[in-house]
């Protein structure tokens, strides 16, 4: 039994790191504190309550959630502080041992944050660590929150079967469950009624949906197409073995609302490596992939995750991986250093890239990266296209994203707040000062 009257006129501040996922759900948890009388902190206003979301997806997440932690303690002297995420169910004895935390909840645990908080705020519990084993993480606590800009997130899935050698996220999060159909549509025309225009489907290993309901990640989509309201969709990420033809297809000639818009994990370009990996896919299919989708949407932007100087990538590996990327129409590259984590199978690869080169190999794919978003952007100059723009601060200029993900700058002048959250035809520009965005012009009755 909750009891509501402990959270009256109680001040909260949160602090995610991580994945889109993450961020979905502290916004999730801020929206039901908040309907149970709870107000964000203002800035500097000491807070009753700090929700803290971790990530642990690298040792350096992993420091820079302590990191948080302490701040965050030192910050609100008095409040009541509460960890999860995925570093809080990977080390909760080293998370309940920093000073002025007073709850741990691991991954089953969070979707029960509201009862837990009761409980320990009227004293109906004691303990201070609450997490289960990793076989025994079962709960799928839902999310579709707003974010920070226009979009809504949609968390669709949670957990992975993969285990890759280097990640301990199917450790953190357990294995593959998902939503049903039915409870997301509803989520989607909630967002809808809010004034939501654009959704992005979040999750840990999306393409995998449907292991506990016996539906499909492509039934998913076609469901979610025909919510009204809703103009867009974009998918988080997809693994290259699990993006379907079907849903290439559907999303190229039959699809409204999914935008030509693809973020796939590479992680690397070597078959070696892959092997050492424990991926699901080799080059080939990768490649044969980002063809398709290109084939089918010549102006789909593509995203891909790369990972370098992980156990095993030799100078020969890692050149493979360079001059794949190089040759493919992929848009952007998200450059990850390798990191050691504790209790994963790759420890056991003999094979250790020096941290300086690393560094060199990060340097050559971001600038492979730079390169190509650039060539990208610069094919649409002159053209026209529909923005979502988002708000901006008063006096600033406006931003927001095409359908195929470029990012678009309306100079303060032309900034009008009635355009925050509105899709506007406009031409596209040259690049703007630093070369993050194209300038655009609102085209009028055109």
């Amino acid at each position: 039994m909750i009891d509501t009257s402990a959270f009256q006129g109680k001040t909260a501040a949160y602090f995610t790191l991580g994945c889109k996922l993450n961020f979905s759900e502290t916004s999730t948890f801020g929206k039901m504190l908040q309907g149970l009388g709870v107000r964000t902190a203002e800035k500097d206003e000491h807070a009753d309550l700090c929700l803290i979301n971790t990530c642990s997806v690298t040792e350096v997440a992993d420091r820079k959630c302590r990191q948080a932690i302490h701040r965050l303690v030192r910050q609100h002297p008095d409040a009541f502080v509460v960890v999860t995420g995925c570093y809080a169910q990977l080390e909760a004895d080293t998370v309940s041992k920093i000073d002025g935390v007073d709850l741990v909840l691991g991954s089953n645990e969070k979707a029960n944050l509201i009862q837990f908080l009761s409980d320990a705020w009227t004293g109906k519990v004691n303990g201070k660590v609450f997490s289960e084993k990793t076989k025994d993480i079962a709960t799928f606590a839902p999310s579709c929150s707003r974010g920070n800009r226009t979009r809504f997130f949609l968390k669709v899935q949670d957990g992975c079967d993969y285990f890759c050698t280097y990640c301990t996220i199917p450790y953190a999060r357990g294995f593959s469950r998902n939503a049903s159909i039915a409870s997301l549509v509803r989520q989607a025309e909630e967002a809808a009624a809010e004034g939501g225009k654009e959704i992005v489907l979040t999750g840990v290993n999306i393409g995998d949906f449907g292991k506990t309901t016996g539906e499909s990640f492509l039934d998913l989509v076609k469901s979610l197409d025909k919510v009204e309201g809703i103009c867009r969709y974009r998918i988080s990420s997809l693994e290259p073995d699990l993006l379907s033809d079907e849903l290439i297809g559907y999303c190229a000639s039959e699809s409204h609302a999914f935008m030509p818009h693809f973020h796939i994990p590479l992680q690397s370009g070597s078959d070696e490596v892959l092997r050492l990996m424990h991926r699901h896919y080799d080059s080939q299919l990768f490649a044969d992939k980002i063809l398709k989708i290109k084939e089918a949407m010549p102006d789909a932007f593509i995203g891909v995750d790369v990972m370098v100087g992980c156990r095993g990538e030799t100078p020969e590996c890692f050149e493979d991986t360079f001059e794949l990327l190089q040759r493919l129409p992929v848009t952007q590259l998200h450059v990850f250093p390798y990191s050691e984590r504790p209790g994963t199978s790759a420890l056991r690869i003999p094979y250790v890239v020096p941290e300086q080169d690393k560094k060199l190999r990060s340097k050559r794919l971001l600038e492979l990266s730079d390169q190509k978003t650039e060539a990208f952007y610069a094919h649409y100059i002159g053209q026209q296209a529909e923005v979502l723009f988002e708000k901006a601060t008063r006096g600033r200029a406006m931003h927001g994203f095409t359908r195929n993900y470029i990012r678009v700058e309306l100079p303060a002048s032309a900034s009008r707040p009635e355009l925050d959250n509105q899709l506007v035809r406009v031409r596209l520009g040259e690049f703007n000062h630093d070369h993050s965005a194209l300038k655009a012009e609102i085209i009028i009755n055109g």
